[in-house]
């Protein structure tokens, strides 16, 4: 998860650009901040998806291939 401080400030920014108020120097730090909230936020779903199994209701494990190979790729 992004820092809180970087998430204010995140959102300060966005809400300065609707008021169309953003200096260059502010648009750079949003573009930055928003780029790491973005890697933050996929490496969460990724190991989200990582993490997960898939069960049919005879109880059979149907985790998709893609899926487990994944998994065996970060274990190593």
């Amino acid at each position: 998860m992004l820092e809180k401080s970087k998430m204010k400030r995140l959102n300060e920014l966005a809400r300065k650009k609707k008021e169309g108020d953003l200096t260059e120097e502010e648009q750079k730090e949003q573009e930055m901040l928003r780029q790491e909230y973005l890697a933050v936020f996929r490496e969460g779903a990724r190991q989200t998806i990582e993490n997960m199994t898939v069960i049919d209701p005879e109880g059979t494990d149907v985790t998709p291939d893609k899926v487990k190979a994944l998994r065996n790729k970060t274990v190593h």
